[in-house]
């Protein structure tokens, strides 16, 4: 084998545990459960959201009844003192107020009843919010802790993968420009493989069989001169 060829046999390999190293990586957070975990807090999330804006819609409603309450309060105070201290004024007039401070009342109890009601419906929603929390919180240290380990997973994975990236770029130096080009265009087009080992009469990239001629043909080829796999079209390499 010449020279040239052992380095391409290196750099396919090194490619190969770079892809390998890289699908591991992505691969960490599903294989861990982080996935589906993250899944579900999101889920529980969703949940939790429609939960807190019903919830936020009755505050809201509350705090306007509130408002509203307290305005006739004060007006109905206003037409009282008007009252008391109307000594002067036409028997009429005292009616009309009278009249108004008891639609006042009537109103505000209107309205306290409202305000009742939209206190006593965030009962059931605060149990519903705890309830949700009482879940959530023990998958999110569950979370915490597998984030960890694939943080961790990935820092290993990122030293093996910056080493291999280190040691084939000195292989892939030796290449001439030749054959590390169609080296490249076999491998994009051959799904990461653009060149394979000769073992006995197969082809360690398409595991297929090579005729008898052919792998004579091949062991025969002078060193330095490249042979193709006649089934996958490989760059093949006599081990």
């Amino acid at each position: 084998m010449s020279d040239d060829l052992a380095h391409l046999l290196a750099v396919q390999d090194l490619d190969t545990t770079i892809t390998q190293l890289q699908h591991r990586r992505a691969a960490l957070v599903e294989s861990s459960g982080l996935a589906a975990l993250e899944r579900q807090l999101a889920s529980l999330e969703v949940e939790r959201d429609d939960a807190a804006a019903r919830r936020a819609v009755l505050a809201a409603t509350q705090k306007e009844l509130e408002e509203q309450i307290a305005a006739l309060s004060e007006r109905g105070g206003v037409i009282e003192k008007r009252m008391y201290a109307a000594t002067s004024s036409s028997g009429r007039d005292l009616q009309a107020m009278n009249e108004e401070v008891r639609h006042l009342t009537e109103r505000r109890a209107e309205l306290e009843e409202l305000e009742l009601v939209a206190m006593l419906e965030q009962d059931p929603i605060d149990a519903e919010l705890a309830a949700l929390r009482e879940r959530t919180e023990p998958l999110e240290a569950e979370a915490a802790d597998l984030r960890r380990q694939v943080a961790e997973g990935q820092v290993e994975i990122d030293g093996a993968l910056s080493e291999a990236l280190g040691s084939r770029a000195v292989e892939a130096a030796f290449l001439p420009t030749a054959l590390s080009d169609r080296y490249e265009t076999l491998r994009a087009r051959l799904k990461g493989t653009g060149a394979a080992r000769l073992v006995g009469s197969h082809c360690d990239g398409c595991h297929l069989e090579l005729s008898s001629v052919e792998v004579e043909k091949i062991r025969a080829l002078p060193p330095g001169d490249v042979a193709t796999c006649e089934q996958c079209g490989r760059i093949l390499v006599p081990a």
